[in-house]
């Protein structure tokens, strides 16, 4: 398969037309390939990456000759590199290991030497690349994925257009696949993006956002679209608000690195959330092939408005010293790398409004925040409240509105709560959940994100990737608030395990509303 018919099957991923007759369900397999990874002595590449790449391969979605080429400055040999994958894949991978599926994956290992701007190291993983394509049958089809700080994507992408490996020749495909975040604001992420399309065509880029690769999050579209049960209550005649939270309990220890100055809005809202608010809102697609679901989703984006003013509908925060889980947690000023004067928020919340027939008056509450009560990201529909004519006020005191919740993570599922009668002589109505888990209600182990973001790059698929668009739309939406809080003081404190500062909670209180507790 490694001449002119397995380029043209690489081209979707291969499939057994006999096969796929008789099941449209079978997956489809990547076509000939092979993927490089830059930064790949990082925590990204060891803790997720190389993993998903044993296990996809181990469910049988990798081809037999698929290549796995490391590109760093360490002084290794390609036994070194396979050493390194090898015990990322025994403490890291979801699948179980198996020799006959690492000896046929490790074959195709080798490893690079090189800084980011080493003309010479780009010439042998040039020439590597070739040797593989000869050798393992790789098809001259690559991915090189780009697991490195986003300063230095500039200069790797210059390398890869200088050697000839972002110009893939007819019949091939030469990929890049970059992590967030996509910029710091919306001119950077400009400048971001014509750097890549300066070497690779807008359809050759693939942005990871994992919580796109999330099942749950997928299943968002089979819920509104598969059930004609929601679709007629999915609007502002009925729902009241949404609200998406991105809740986590850790703290920052050893992350100021990273964090440090770009805070819980550039590193969570921007893109998690904002990607979840467009599925959530966004009108049906015509099919779902990649450019409709993209074109819904810059539609609901274009649509999306801060409410305002801003210094009443936002709020941001930064955790204070406190209890947590039973033990005794530091501030954020009291983390290492963090400055005395940190203006940092781990805390950012805000309000939206979808600018359309099905969403007009409908506020979108988003928020996400370290060192919060638990760790939970869900999508909550909160409904109108019935009218309640036939029960007096004192049958419903205890009924709250209805809601239907997407757990995104952890235990995934769905929860739709409704008001039941309390068994007994007298009508009281109380809320009652009734809910569906994934780990239930089906016996396969969802896979990880990054395995199904992997192998649509290398399938071509790029429908849960954001584009261009998308990136720069968030950001016109983002920027006012971070330009706002700019010219206040330091954010609120809020205590550790707790949900957030006083501000979060006057946000929603304003307008009669209150933040669900996950």
């Amino acid at each position: 398969m490694a001449g002119a018919e397995g380029a043209r099957n690489s081209a979707a991923g291969w499939r057994n037309p006999l096969r796929d007759k008789r099941d449209k369900r079978l997956p489809r397999i990547a076509g000939p390939c092979g993927v490089v990874i830059f930064g790949v002595t990082g925590d990204l590449a060891r803790r997720k990456l190389m993993p998903a790449i044993y296990d996809l391969a181990n469910r049988g979605l990798l081809p037999p000759t698929f290549a796995l080429v490391g590109f760093a400055r360490r002084d290794w040999a390609d036994e070194d590199f396979a050493d390194v994958v090898y015990q990322a894949v025994k403490q890291h991978a979801r699948t179980p290991f198996r020799q006959v599926v690492w000896d046929r994956l490790a074959a195709g290992f080798r490893f690079v030497t090189g800084s980011f701007d080493d003309d010479a190291a780009f010439a042998r993983l040039a020439e590597t690349l070739e040797q593989l394509d000869s050798e393992r049958g790789t098809g001259g089809n690559h991915a090189f994925y780009l697991s490195i700080p986003p300063a230095a994507f500039p200069v790797v992408c210059e390398k890869l257009h200088a050697s000839g490996l972002a110009r893939p020749r007819e019949g091939r495909w030469s990929r890049v696949v970059i992590e967030k975040p996509f910029g710091h604001d919306l001119s950077s992420a400009v400048e971001l993006n014509n750097v890549l399309n300066s070497v690779f065509p807008e359809e050759s880029v693939f942005r990871i956002d994992h919580y796109l690769g999330k099942e749950t999050v997928q299943n968002i579209l089979a819920l509104r679209f598969a059930n004609q049960l929601f679709d007629p209550i999915w609007n502002a005649h009925y729902v009241d608000h949404v609200q998406i939270t991105m809740a986590e309990d850790i703290g920052l220890g050893g992350r100021a690195g990273y964090y440090d100055g770009i805070g819980a809005a550039r590193d969570v809202i921007q893109n998690h959330l904002l990607q979840l608010l467009a599925l959530t809102a966004m009108e049906e697609p015509v099919s779902f092939s990649p450019a409709e679901l993209q074109t819904e989703k810059i539609k609901v984006l274009s649509a999306t408005r801060l409410a305002q003013p801003l210094d009443e509908t936002t709020s941001r925060g930064q955790y204070a010293g406190g209890w947590q889980g039973g033990e005794r947690v530091v501030g954020l000023l009291e983390e290492d790398g963090f400055a005395e004067d940190s203006r940092t928020e781990t805390f950012a919340a805000i309000t939206l409004e979808v600018d359309t027939r099905r969403w007009a008056g409908v506020p979108f509450y988003l928020r996400s925040g370290k060192r919060l009560g638990r760790r939970v990201t869900e999508i909550a529909l909160v409904f109108k409240r019935a009218p309640h004519l036939p029960f007096d006020a004192t049958m419903t005191d205890e009924l709250g509105k209805n809601a239907l919740v997407i757990r995104v993570q952890p235990d995934e599922g769905i929860t739709l709560r409704f008001g039941s009668k309390v068994p007994g002589h007298l009508m009281e109505v109380r809320d009652v959940n009734m809910d569906f888990s994934y780990g239930s209600a089906f016996s396969e182990d969802s896979p990880e994100a990054y395995e199904r973001l992997i192998l649509d790059v290398l399938l071509g698929e790029p429908s849960l990737f954001p584009v261009n668009a998308e990136v720069e739309l968030s950001w016109e939406i983002l920027d006012p608030v971070l330009e706002n809080w700019a010219e206040h003081g330091r954010p609120e404190p809020y205590q550790a395990g707790t949900w957030g500062p006083p501000s979060s909670f006057e946000m929603l209180t304003r307008s009669g509303r209150e933040w669900r507790r996950p």
